[in-house]
């Protein structure tokens, strides 16, 4: 049973009984035929879709998505598309098959994908799945549910095709048997540790979707989660609005909803640059110090418009634009 049936089948009985008998229709009206959002605010449409922007310079990984969106690929599937390079790259030690493994030698993935009705799909601690950004979209499709977890998600990948693999390489088990020789435990992100790639596409329709994937923080206790699976915290989208990613430290950036904040933000009014830099703002006000960790945001609009902050200087956002990829160095709250 799909997604749809479901939902349809658990509803029948009761809101569609209700909706009856106000008068109000069950039938969905696609936002790309409305003269106004809910706020009754009148909805912008872009001149400059397609448009692929992604956290870090994962070069590769946002051409393929604008590509991709440039043949008239949908934004969802244009951003699962593109974040699967970097998941089958196993020199990126921070997402995907390659990645950097828990304390017990473990490598685990978790991804979240949204699209631009509002439906979202996620899984975490996932070990044999390379694409879990793609398994995150069976969950959204193909389940009642919106998150699973372990054996679970894994049970549904074996049953729609994905087939098992080995995550942990040559290269990254090399690199745990040396750090087992300290085991010093520092979650720290930077520009050579950080963690995710975040992507956010708008196509041709102007509709917006993204896909968010890791393998989380190098050497995490097992069963650790960050926050790239959670919708609104690594990754949010409204299409009416637009949407955001973030990158960093997992914690910080679940402990103030980060992408839903930038997206509530850009509803009030700001652009995607004004409102990461608030995002990041919010962070760094909770703290006697943010030289320990980075946090990175990146947003578009519905206008296209995009922006991107972080905490320490270093990183980056790719943009594909009107056929171009151009690598973006992103502003920051400390300068040094």
């Amino acid at each position: 049973m799909n997604r749809r049936n479901f939902l349809r089948n658990a509803s029948i009985s009761g809101a569609g009984i209700a909706a009856a008998a106000t008068g109000i229709s069950c039938n969905s009206t696609n936002t790309k035929e409305k003269e106004t959002n809910s706020t009754s605010m009148p909805i912008t449409r872009t001149l400059n879709a397609p448009v692929a922007i992604c956290t870090w310079g994962f070069t590769d990984a946002n051409e393929t998505a604008g590509k991709a969106l440039d043949a008239g690929m949908n934004a969802l599937d244009a951003a699962i598309k593109g974040v699967a390079v970097e998941e089958e790259d196993i020199r990126n030690t921070t997402v995907g098959k390659g990645g950097a493994p828990d304390r017990n030698g473990t490598v685990s993935l978790d991804a979240s994908v949204m699209d631009s009705n509002g439906n979202c799909g996620a899984v975490v601690c996932v070990e044999n799945i390379t694409n879990v950004a793609a398994l995150a979209k069976v969950v959204m499709l193909e389940t009642p549910h919106v998150m699973l977890a372990g054996e679970g998600a894994e049970e549904l990948a074996y049953k729609h095709g994905f087939k098992a693999d080995e995550l942990l390489t040559p290269s990254s088990a090399a690199a745990y048997k040396e750090w087992l020789k300290t085991s010093e435990y520092k979650p720290l992100i930077n520009i050579e540790n950080h963690d995710t790639i975040g992507m956010l596409c708008m196509d041709k329709d102007g509709d917006i979707a993204g896909a968010c994937t890791t393998s989380g923080l190098s050497y995490k206790m097992k069963g650790r989660v960050g926050d790239s699976p959670i919708i609104g915290a690594g990754l949010f989208i409204d299409n009416e609005v637009g949407g955001a990613a973030g990158t960093g430290l997992g914690e910080e950036i679940i402990k103030t909803v980060g992408s839903f904040l930038i997206v509530e933000l850009m509803r009030q009014g700001k652009t995607p640059q004004e409102a990461c830099e608030e995002a990041i703002n919010r962070i760094v006000t909770k703290h006697n110090s943010v030289e320990d960790f980075q946090v990175a945001y990146i947003a578009i609009n519905k206008k296209g418009e995009t922006g991107s902050y972080c905490i320490h200087p270093g990183f980056a956002m790719m943009e594909y634009r009107n056929s171009k990829n151009s690598r973006i160095e992103t502003k920051s709250h400390l300068k040094t």
